[in-house]
C-alpha cells in the first residue's frame, strides 16, 4: 500500500497506485448516476492530488470514470437545491453574487489541481463527457477516448456560460473556432470528431482497449525522471501565455537550476556513451 492509499479516506473517488510502473489510477465515482459531479468531488479532488503529489510511488496519472462513462457533468440534484437556497437567502441582497462567485471558485480550484499537480494526467474518457466532465478533461495533459465517447458543452441549454475552465482551457486545446461553435450550439461531439479537432490525441476501439493504452503511455512517461517530467508539464503550463522571449528565458532557467544534479548528469552520460 502507498502513502496515498494508506491515508484514503475519498468517497467520489478510488485511488490505486502501481508501485511497479508508478502509475496512480483514479477514477471517479462521482455523487450520483453517470459519475455526476457534486460536492463531495469538488471538496475530495484537492485532497487526492495533494495525496498523489506527497507519494514517491506516484510519477503518473490515469484519471477515468467508473462505470460506462467518464462523467455527465455537475450533479444537478445537488447543486439547483443550493442554488436556490442562496437566492431565497441573498434576495435584493449583493450577498447572492458573492456566494455564487464563492461556490464557481470553489470548483475552479479544485479542477485546478490538475495543472496544478507535479504529476502528468493521462484523461481516458469513455461514454458522455459533458459539461464539468469536460471542463476537468480540459485540465489534464494527454486526452484519449474510446470510440463511444460524447463531449459536449451543453451549459448554454440551461442558461449558464461554463465557468470552470473549459472556455480558458479548451481554445489552447482545439483553438478559439471550435470552442466558440461548441459552447454557443451545446451540441454533442462523437469521438471521431474530437479526435479531428485535437481535443483527443487517439480514439481506441473500446473502453477496455482505452484503458489500456492509458495505462501504458502513463506507463511510458512514469519511467522518465520525475523530475524532467514536471519539469516539461510546469514549463509547458506557464509559458503558453508568455511572449517567446520570455519563455525561452523560462525554460533556460528550469535547464540550469536542475541539469546539474546527479541523478540528471548520469543520465546525459550515459545518452553520450549510447547505454
Amino acid at each position: 500500500m502507498t502513502q496515498a492509499e494508506a491515508h484514503a479516506a475519498w468517497r467520489a473517488f478510488d485511488v490505486q497506485v502501481d508501485e511497479r510502473t508508478g502509475v496512480a489510477t483514479v477514477t471517479l465515482a462521482g455523487t450520483a448516476a453517470g459519475n455526476a459531479m457534486g460536492g463531495l468531488v469538488w471538496s475530495e479532488l484537492p485532497s487526492v492530488f495533494e495525496a498523489l503529489d506527497a507519494d514517491p510511488a506516484a510519477r503518473a496519472v490515469v484519471l477515468r470514470g467508473a462505470g460506462d462513462c467518464f462523467s455527465v457533468g455537475l450533479d444537478l440534484r445537488w447543486y439547483v437545491p443550493r442554488y436556490r437556497r442562496m437566492v431565497r437567502a441573498g434576495e435584493g441582497s449583493p450577498d447572492v453574487s458573492q456566494q455564487l462567485l464563492d461556490e464557481a471558485t470553489w470548483m475552479q480550484d479544485a479542477i485546478g489541481a490538475l495543472p496544478a499537480s507535479r504529476l502528468p494526467v493521462v484523461v481516458a474518457v469513455h461514454g458522455s463527457c459533458i459539461g464539468a466532465g469536460l471542463d476537468l478533461a480540459a485540465a489534464g495533459d494527454i486526452r484519449l477516448a474510446s470510440a463511444d465517447a460524447v463531449f459536449s458543452l451543453r451549459e448554454v441549454r440551461i442558461g449558464i456560460v461554463a465557468d470552470l475552465g473549459v472556455l480558458q482551457r479548451l481554445p489552447r486545446i482545439v483553438g478559439a473556432g471550435h470552442t466558440r461553435e461548441l459552447a454557443l450550439t451545446g451540441r454533442d461531439v462523437s469521438a471521431a470528431e474530437a479526435r479531428s479537432m485535437g481535443l483527443v490525441t487517439k480514439v481506441l476501439a473500446t473502453p477496455s482497449a482505452l484503458f489500456e493504452e492509458a495505462n501504458a503511455v502513463a506507463t511510458r512517461i512514469a519511467g522518465y525522471p520525475p523530475q524532467t517530467v514536471a519539469g516539461i508539464k510546469q514549463v509547458v503550463e506557464r509559458t503558453q501565455d508568455m511572449p517567446l522571449a520570455e519563455g525561452l528565458r523560462h525554460v533556460a532557467l528550469w535547464n540550469a537550476a536542475f541539469l546539474p544534479s546527479p541523478g540528471l548528469t548520469d543520465l546525459l552520460t550515459a545518452a553520450l556513451r549510447g547505454e
